[in-house]
């Protein structure tokens, strides 16, 4: 399991039912590294401010994680974690390695354009 504050998907039915019922979701997923830890503070924080959007972490090592790391998006990434953005469960967007804070900001407000609330 992955120590973040984020919600934990598990398995491959808790990350379905994520993008069923939820219309704008951003996964990440990773390890406990150099390159995913910074991905996972920004997203707890966008949290707080984006009421629209649910967040959640995936182990990527573990093996129900297949669900995003054979994804068509992810072909060719080499660094994690893969961060995936899912609207109306649909990618419309996949991101890998280390990003920041701005980077997510304008990905969120690109794809999930909704009013922010304070």
């Amino acid at each position: 399991m992955l120590y973040t504050n984020l919600n934990h998907l598990e398995s491959a039915a808790d990350h379905q039912k994520a993008i069923s019922e939820n219309e704008n979701v951003m996964v990440i997923c990773g390890r406990m590294g150099p390159m995913c830890i910074p991905v996972y503070g920004i997203a707890e924080e966008f949290e707080k401010e984006y009421h629209h959007v649910k967040f959640y972490d995936m182990e990527f090592d573990n093996p129900e994680s297949h669900v995003i790391r054979n994804i068509p998006e992810v072909r060719g990434f080499m660094g994690i974690p893969f961060t995936i953005y899912y609207k109306n469960g649909k990618v419309v967007k996949a991101t890998s390695s280390i990003q920041t804070r701005d980077q997510v900001k304008s990905i969120l407000d690109k794809e999930f354009a909704a009013a922010v609330t304070a």
